[in-house]
């Protein structure tokens, strides 16, 4: 069974729903299962520490979920055209992985919300390309042949996955939102049996 991390930070809640239509997606692929990840917030006061089991939704991050995993679905929501501190701040801690190559390889793909339609979406995907590049991961985006890329009103780019959730971030994910985060799952569980390596 190919396990393939889902790991996001979602403030609001529209980049854990896309998360999950994105573990949807891997899990539609024989042979292949979502592990869903998020990370604590974090918070400009030093004191401050999170529990260390979150109140709900998926369980937090750990680099062991690095190392088992055969692909990589990397979402956050957009922070002034940049991934948000808390998923930086995780991906700040695994230059041990990056130094062991234990991601060289492996196929990823990134995934946000924003509020407004040129809220800095594809640049926050492009921006969370970057460290997975530098782990050496082989990063996938969504091709043209998916028709949600035309149709879509609201989020969706070659880039990645994306949702438009409005001003008040009330705008629900809708159908082409919902279907394209779903092939882009499905895309990276081929992908990851396709580039599987021995654990």
């Amino acid at each position: 069974m190919a396990d393939i991390l889902v790991l996001y930070y979602s403030r609001h809640g529209a980049t854990r729903q896309l998360a999950q239509l994105i573990a949807r997606g891997i899990e539609s692929v024989p042979g292949c299962h979502a592990r869903l990840r998020t990370v604590p917030a974090v918070s400009s006061v030093a004191e401050a520490t999170a529990p260390a089991i979150p109140g709900s939704g998926a369980p937090y991050v750990e680099l062991s979920d690095l190392q088992e995993c055969q692909g990589l679905a990397l979402g956050s929501p957009t922070r002034f055209g940049n991934m948000a501190a808390p998923l930086k701040y995780f991906l700040d801690g695994t230059s041990a992985d990056w130094l062991a190559g234990t991601l060289a390889g492996k196929p990823a793909c990134v995934f946000t919300s924003t509020s407004s339609p040129h809220g800095g979406n594809e640049a926050t995907l492009l921006t969370m390309m970057l460290p997975l590049l530098h782990h050496g991961m082989t990063v996938l985006g969504l091709p043209y042949s998916e028709p949600g890329l035309t149709l879509t009103q609201g989020g969706g780019t070659p880039y990645g996955a994306s949702h438009v959730a409005g001003h008040d971030g009330r705008r629900a994910v809708d159908e082409h939102e919902k279907a394209l985060a779903m092939a882009l799952g499905k895309r990276l569980a081929e992908a990851s049996l396709k580039l599987a390596r021995p654990l």
